[in-house]
């Protein structure tokens, strides 16, 4: 069975997209950690990030850096912080997290929560400053 990202990839599963290309995709997590916290996957499904063939994987981090610029242009933070953990969906993905310190990258904390509305107007301001 297609993983939720491959079905989110394939239009069977909406999301809040902020860039895609012809092998990537980058939407909004809905559980984030932080306003703008943003995945960034490769559109063939592979479940292990170090399984991806070397030209993809540099290519899905090329990628994942314009995202975070795009990011930066629209969410108040210090930097974007970047996670690779791979246990939640079984295919590949980046996570984009928007902190101010190391303890925003605490997967443990409680989630931001944000209505539907905001949740389309970040992804569409984010999206605009896609490059």
């Amino acid at each position: 069975m297609a993983s939720i990202f491959s079905q989110i990839v394939e239009g069977k599963i909406p999301c809040y997209k902020i860039a895609e290309d012809e092998h990537h995709l980058a939407f909004l997590d809905i559980n984030p950690l932080a306003m703008g916290h943003t995945l960034v996957i490769p559109k063939k499904e592979v479940d292990y990030v170090f399984d991806i063939e070397d030209d993809a994987y540099l290519a899905l981090f090329a990628f994942s850096k314009r995202v975070a610029a795009a990011i930066e242009k629209n969410v108040t933070c210090e930097r974007i912080g970047v996670s690779v953990i791979g246990l939640e969906v079984p295919h590949a993905h980046v996570h984009l997290v928007p902190i101010n310190k190391i303890h925003d990258l605490d997967f443990t904390k409680k989630r931001v929560e944000l209505s539907q509305e905001a949740f389309s107007n970040l992804a569409s301001e984010i999206a605009s400053s896609f490059l």
